[in-house]
C-alpha cells in the first residue's frame, strides 16, 4: 500500500487558471480574528472590493468593537463577535475534543472553533460562497476571490495558491530547509467554500482545514487557483508548536497519502498505521541527521533539532490504536455536526445575518453605518456575549 509520507498532494486537485474563469460574488468574508484591527486592512479591503459582509470572529489580542469600528470607517458591513465566552451548545461538543481533552494531544487554541461559528452564520445567514482568509494573509490580486467563486460552480471548496511563507508544518519545514521536495496544498488561511461543503467541519486538531476538505469518507472537489500570501512567520521559534502538530500532522499526511495511492480512508486500519507511523518517525530522524550535518548556522540549527525532536518525541505517543479510534470519532463527529446544522435551521428566528445571531443565542445590536449599510459589533461582557455598538 506505500505507507509512506509524500512530499506532495497536488495531483488532489484540480488547478485552473483564474484567467477566463466566469467571474460570481462572494456572500462573506470570514475572518478568525486573533490580531490587532491593524492586521484586518486586507480582509476590509477585499471586503470593499467584491461588497462582501465581513464577519470578524475576535479573541486573544483582536477586539470587536475596534475591529467592526475599522470595516465601518470603510463603508464595509461588518459583523465582530468577540468569541471568547459562546454560550455552550452553540458549537457542539465533539467526540475528537473528549478523545483529546485531558492527554498530552490536547490543542488549546480555537481557530477550529471560530471557523465553526463562521459555517453555522453562514448557514443560517442563507449564504452560498463565502471566504475563509486569516488575518496574516495578503491578497495580491482580490480580483481572483471572484475566479474562485465562480468554480464552486463544480467544485466544494477551491484554495488561493499560497506564494508567500509556505504554511507547512514543522516537520515539513525542516525537510524543505534541508533540501528535501516539500509542496504545499491549500489550506483554510484562504479558502472559498461553497455551500455543500458547510456540512463540513473544522476538528480542533493540527491541520484541521485537511479534514474539513473531506466528506467524512473522501476528499471533496477542490480546486486550486489565484495567489494568496502568508507573512513569515518563525516555525522554530517554540518547540511547542512541534508537538502540537504531530498528531494532526501525522493522520492528515497518512489519509493524504492513502488517497495519493488511490485508496478510501477505509484502508487507514491498525495495519496501516502501523507501517506508517514507523515511517514518520524515520522521516523525522533522517531529517535531525540532515540538520545536524548541514551548514545552517549554529543557533537556527540548535532550534531546529530541538523543534524536531519534541516532534519525534510525541510521536512516539501516536499508536495505531490512536489514529484509528480519532478517525471513528472525527466520523461520528461529522453525523454530529450535521444534526447540529439541521436543528438550527429548523429554529431559524429570521433572515440574514441578524437571524442567523438569533438563532445561535449570541444576540447583536443593529446601527446603520457610514453609508447606510448595517454594521453589528458583539463584545462580551463578564462571562457571556453582549451586542456593543461597531
Amino acid at each position: 500500500m506505500n505507507a509512506q509520507q509524500h512530499k506532495s498532494h497536488q495531483d488532489l486537485l484540480s488547478h485552473v487558471d483564474s484567467a477566463g474563469v466566469p467571474a460570481a460574488s462572494l456572500d462573506a468574508i470570514i475572518v478568525p480574528n486573533g490580531r490587532p484591527s491593524a492586521y484586518l486592512k486586507e480582509a476590509i479591503a477585499a471586503a470593499k472590493l467584491v461588497d462582501a459582509h465581513l464577519v470578524l470572529l475576535c479573541s486573544m489580542l483582536a477586539d470587536a468593537s475596534s475591529a467592526a469600528l475599522a470595516a465601518k470607517r470603510e463603508g464595509v458591513r461588518v459583523t465582530a463577535i468577540d468569541v471568547e465566552f459562546l454560550p455552550d451548545g452553540v458549537v457542539p461538543r465533539f467526540a475528537t475534543d473528549k478523545l483529546l481533552k485531558f492527554g498530552k494531544f490536547r490543542r488549546p487554541v480555537d481557530t477550529s472553533l471560530k471557523r465553526n461559528l463562521g459555517l453555522l452564520l453562514a448557514s443560517l445567514a442563507g449564504w452560498k460562497r463565502i471566504l475563509f482568509l486569516d488575518d496574516d494573509i495578503k491578497l495580491p490580486d482580490p480580483g481572483d476571490l471572484a475566479a474562485a467563486a465562480g468554480l464552486l460552480d463544480d467544485h466544494d471548496v477551491v484554495g488561493l495558491a499560497n506564494a508567500g511563507m509556505p504554511d507547512n508544518s514543522v516537520v515539513c519545514h525542516a525537510l524543505r530547509d534541508v533540501g528535501a521536495p516539500q509542496d504545499v496544498f491549500i489550506g483554510g488561511g484562504a479558502l472559498v467554500v461553497g455551500e455543500p461543503a458547510f456540512s463540513s467541519f473544522f476538528p480542533n486538531i493540527y491541520n484541521e482545514d485537511w479534514f474539513f476538505l473531506l466528506d467524512g469518507v473522501r476528499l471533496r472537489p477542490s480546486a486550486v487557483t489565484g495567489t494568496a500570501w502568508q507573512y513569515a512567520y518563525d516555525p522554530y521559534n517554540d518547540p511547542r508548536r512541534a508537538r502540537g502538530e504531530e498528531l494532526g500532522d501525522t493522520l492528515a499526511e497518512g489519509i493524504f497519502g492513502l488517497f495519493d495511492n488511490e485508496f478510501g480512508l477505509d484502508h487507514a486500519d491498525n495495519a496501516y498505521w502501523s507501517e506508517f507511523l514507523p515511517e514518520r518517525r524515520r522521516i523525522i530522524s533522517t531529517t535531525i541527521e540532515r540538520v545536524l550535518a548541514s551548514s545552517i548556522e549554529a543557533a537556527q540549527k540548535a532550534r531546529m533539532v530541538a523543534a524536531l525532536k519534541a516532534s519525534i518525541g510525541r510521536s512516539h505517543l501516536i499508536t495505531p490504536e490512536l489514529c484509528v479510534e480519532y478517525l471513528e470519532a472525527w466520523q461520528s463527529d461529522c453525523l454530529r455536526w450535521q444534526r447540529h446544522i439541521r436543528r438550527l435551521k429548523r429554529d431559524r428566528r429570521g433572515a440574514g445575518i441578524e437571524g442567523a445571531l438569533a438563532t445561535l443565542g449570541i444576540g447583536h445590536l443593529a446601527q446603520p453605518g457610514i453609508d447606510g449599510r448595517i454594521s453589528t459589533g458583539l463584545k462580551r461582557r463578564s462571562s457571556a456575549p453582549r451586542a456593543v455598538p461597531a
